[in-house]
């Protein structure tokens, strides 16, 4: 019975040892994160400006699209726009 209460003892120990470090880990990252979001912003990069027009989808790639949806969507949705990311 000894052993018993040895063991479950240790298995305690052991589990809030790591529970403890997770915890360490955990808000030791949250405070790099801030220091970094602090220290060292991410630099804003300026959105492209559209200088030619976005090039028109292909007829028979715009049939296909319009069928597959509405075939998936059973004749409830509609395209409204496509366009190339």
């Amino acid at each position: 019975m000894e052993n018993l209460n040895i063991a479950l003892l240790l298995m305690i120990v052991g589990m809030a040892t790591v529970f403890a470090i997770l915890l360490i880990v955990i808000y030791l990252g949250k405070g790099l994160i801030a220091l970094v979001n602090k220290y060292a912003p991410e630099e804003v990069v300026p959105a492209k400006q559209a200088t030619n027009a976005p090039a028109a989808v292909p007829g028979n790639i715009m049939a296909a699209i319009s069928a597959a949806v509405t075939v998936v969507t059973q004749g409830k949705g509609k395209v409204a726009k496509v366009e190339k990311i």
